[in-house]
């Protein structure tokens, strides 16, 4: 329990810290590149990738069915369609929005079909959870690169209006400080997993 407790600390630490520093304006600040906001999007990957690695990490992995970590994928559906809502209500750019060209809600549409059929029903093969973590971590820095290049940078790719400056603020920086590592957190997971698909029979 205590190694729970510790990832549970750790996450409302990070929580506060980015609504903390989200309400002082530190990641509007667009004069560096790279923006500030890299710092909200991969802050978490060295803990997570240390983690996968780790005796503890692989530990969990192993009483983790499979079939959970593509499931909780779904949960993109919810943040797509409140981006295609801010979208329509001019907050953010039609390019963010599966309207444009963010596609990213593929992933939480398959999630469910993939999960179950590759690890409940077993009719799938599982090289096709690995194409499709593969696929979503494709979907999921394409929407990266498409918010990152309409924010007002000298990097801005995207000129239409609105920028993308919303997700820098509180409580929208959890966006991309929150959700963000949290799919790319589950696809490492899932794809860590990969190995013990193949070697093991998987118990549903």
């Amino acid at each position: 329990m205590s190694r729970y407790r510790t990832i549970a600390v750790l996450l409302i630490a990070w929580l506060v810290l980015l609504g903390i520093l989200s309400a002082r304006g530190f990641f509007s600040d667009f004069s560096r590149v790279p923006p500030r906001l890299t710092i909200a999007l991969l802050s978490p990957l060295p803990v997570v990738l240390f983690f996968t690695r780790s005796r503890a990490g692989k530990q969990l992995l192993q009483q983790i069915q499979p079939q959970w970590l593509i499931y909780l994928q779904s949960f993109r559906i919810l943040v797509e369609i409140g981006l295609w809502i801010l979208v329509r209500n001019g907050a953010l750019p039609i390019q963010m929005s599966f309207e444009g060209r963010n596609f990213d809600v593929l992933t939480g549409l398959f999630a469910f079909p993939v999960g179950y059929y590759c690890f409940v029903k077993k009719t799938w093969p599982p090289v096709v959870a690995l194409l499709y973590n593969i696929a979503g971590l494709v979907l999921l820095v394409n929407i990266v690169a498409i918010s990152a290049l309409s924010l007002p940078t000298p990097l801005r790719a995207f000129h239409n209006e609105p920028d993308s400056s919303l997700i820098t603020t509180f409580p929208y920086i959890y966006l991309p400080g929150l959700l963000v590592p949290l799919a790319y957190t589950l696809h490492i997971f899932s794809l860590r997993q990969w190995k013990m698909w193949v070697r093991y029979p998987v118990v549903s």
